[in-house]
């Protein structure tokens, strides 16, 4: 039996469920089945790369997330996937050690470790906001981030900026790619992340050594290439115009769609209806709850306010395509803030019409790949 196989074992997994989860990562990835040999052979080689995960302006959830991933569990994640060589919520070195554990790896596998930053970089007051062992986040973040073989932002701080960054963004808050324009950039958004994500473009790294294909927002299309509202599970209901109308009230107790509440799923890119979270137990739609669109560029600015809902388009109906919806919302979205005095977004409007403008782009991106 192989060294492999042994570690399998003392987990309770035997080789079929093995090659399962291999085969839910292929699908996840969307690659063919002929695609889960490989997948399987790159878990199995103790080629792990160092990891390097950085915390800014976060509020640790996508920590949290980690610490409480099933597939596989984060000890599995940890010693069998990645080497995680410093992480400040749950390494067990402090202060200098710490510093020192992180300024090792980054010095012995320089071009070779992955660099996971969670958190908005803040760059006002010459990096004040946040400093770590007498270093500005800015800096650390070049340093760390610069000599790594490829960087992942998690949750949508990192990925956007965030709620940091929304108007008027006091501390300068920026994404990570704003300040690494040339590495490449892996951007997992959502608040938090969801860690099956973050699995995925893991295997993806370890199994091709490269990123997965991505977007314009440089999210992977795994991830990110399907709308919200195309996979929702209350989607029949709002094409037979059966919407919620009041918290509580029949429709919300039969499921209906939650489009009338502020639900942003026509205009948000992510795979929260098919991978769901804990365990694939519920997400927030299931739950009760519309998108917020958190996976989605400035959304705190663009998507608020939150319980009113996206511009009433007429044509909605079973014969109305998501993609052309999602096209009609963003042309008449302007109407819709001006008209609930979105009054933060009218200060920043210059902001709104870039990530509108964003917007458009990015459905005719997924319009020209439905082609």
């Amino acid at each position: 039996m192989s060294a492999f196989n042994e570690l399998l074992a003392t987990h309770g997994v035997s080789r079929r469920d093995f090659l399962k989860y291999c085969s839910t990562i292929g699908a996840m990835l969307a690659l063919p089945s002929t695609m889960i040999p490989k997948i399987a052979e790159a878990i199995e080689q103790d080629n792990r790369p160092p990891v390097i995960w950085l915390e800014f302006q976060d509020c640790a959830g996508d920590s949290e997330g980690l610490l409480r991933a099933s597939r596989p569990g984060v000890a599995e994640l940890v010693l069998d996937h990645i080497s995680l060589d410093y992480h400040e919520t749950i390494m067990a070195a402090a202060g200098h050690q710490a510093e020192a554990s992180k300024n090792a790896t980054v010095e012995k596998y320089k071009g070779q470790y992955i660099c996971i930053v969670e958190g908005s970089i803040p760059t006002g007051a010459q990096g004040a906001y946040c400093t770590i062992g007498g270093h500005s986040a800015e800096d650390i973040l070049k340093k760390v981030g610069g000599d790594a073989a490829v960087v992942i932002a998690v949750g949508s701080c990192s990925a956007f900026g965030g709620l940091p960054a929304a108007y008027p963004n006091p501390t300068g808050a920026k994404a990570v790619r704003d300040l690494l324009p040339n590495k490449t950039v892996i951007n997992l958004p959502g608040c938090p992340m969801n860690v099956d994500n973050l699995t995925g473009t893991i295997v993806h790294y370890l199994t091709f050594g490269s990123a997965p294909a991505m977007d314009r927002f440089n999210r992977p299309k795994f991830a990110y290439g399907k709308r919200i509202h195309d996979n929702c599970e209350r989607r029949s209901h709002f094409d037979a115009g059966q919407y919620v109308e009041n918290w509580g009230d029949y429709g919300h107790q039969q499921g209906w769609c939650l489009y009338k509440m502020g639900c942003k799923g026509p205009e948000t890119f992510h795979n929260c209806p098919t991978l769901r979270w804990n365990e694939g137990l519920s997400w927030p739609v299931m739950a009760g709850h519309g998108c917020a669109g958190c996976s989605e560029p400035g959304f705190w600015d663009t998507m608020m306010p939150m319980y009113r809902r996206l511009p009433n388009v007429p044509g909605f109906g079973v014969e109305a395509s998501a993609l052309n919806i999602g096209t009609a919302i963003v042309g008449a979205s302007a109407a819709i803030f001006a008209t609930h005095g979105a009054v933060t977004v009218a200060r920043n409007w210059k902001n709104v019409a870039s990530a509108k403008a964003d917007l458009r782009e990015e459905i005719k991106e997924h319009s020209d790949d439905v082609e």
